[in-house]
């Protein structure tokens, strides 16, 4: 098992600090419903988001930050093996569970808000299904910007409010019927499942993260949909 860094240290907000025991309660059970949840399709969507992260990727190290239980740092280590890779998380219990997946990467419990990284210390990084879960994304976004180097890469891979009616009523199906009860089935958290569901439908849309992303100071943005629409990639970089 990889070591685990504790930089939360106290400066978790109220909403931090529920959301990070959340993660921690479901950790047992989250591979699990996110295979029965995405039908093993984001394994494909974290293929796409690497092919995204490598395109004209400067030299230095990559972070994934809202790691999760590390399938996507897994992902990367295979991708970039003689590349640094670190992974971070705020909550710890994610981490312990998907500890056994990587070989090389520190894993570092931290906020996404407050990285414990030099300024343009950082070539690429990612965030799968973690952005919409900060407190503050406008946050999130500019400790990301601060942290990469010129040239640096930001993927991002969320699931965003829809535009579209036909999508905007899968969505809310989704979010009313399937999230919450398998959470009842599988991890017995059912509101938890409502409370990410509820994230999915109070996030932005994409168009509304292009403007957010412009205005924080990524100078590309560039985005697309994934399984007509379900989730989206974002690739920002800083110039």
């Amino acid at each position: 098992m990889a070591g685990l860094i504790s930089d939360v240290g106290g400066r978790g907000r109220e909403h931090a600090v529920a959301v990070r025991s959340m993660f921690d309660r479901i950790s047992p059970t989250y591979d699990l419903l996110n295979r029965l949840m995405s039908v093993g399709i984001d394994k494909r969507w974290r293929a796409r988001a690497l092919e995204l992260l490598a395109h004209k990727l400067p030299a230095g190290p990559l972070l994934d930050t809202c790691a999760g239980t590390l399938d996507l740092a897994a992902a990367m280590e295979t991708r970039f093996a003689n590349r640094e890779l670190l992974a971070t998380d705020f909550a710890r219990e994610m981490l312990v569970r998907g500890s056994g997946k990587v070989k090389q990467a520190p894993l570092i419990v931290g906020d996404s808000m407050h990285l414990p990284f030099r300024d343009e210390s950082i070539a690429g990084m990612t965030c799968s299904f973690g952005i919409r879960n900060l407190s503050s994304p406008v946050a999130g976004l500019r400790e990301a910007l601060r942290i990469l180097k010129p040239g640096g890469v930001f993927v991002v891979l969320e699931f965003y409010r829809p535009s579209t009616p036909i999508m905007r009523a899968f969505h809310a199906v989704y979010a009313r019927f399937v999230l919450p009860t398998l959470g009842r089935v599988v991890a017995r958290e059912p509101e938890a499942y409502a409370y990410l569901a509820r994230s999915m439908q109070g996030f932005y849309t994409r168009a509304e993260f292009t403007q957010l992303a412009r205005d924080v100071g990524f100078n590309e943005v560039e985005s697309e949909d994934l399984s007509f629409g379900i989730a989206s990639l974002f690739r920002l970089v800083k110039r």
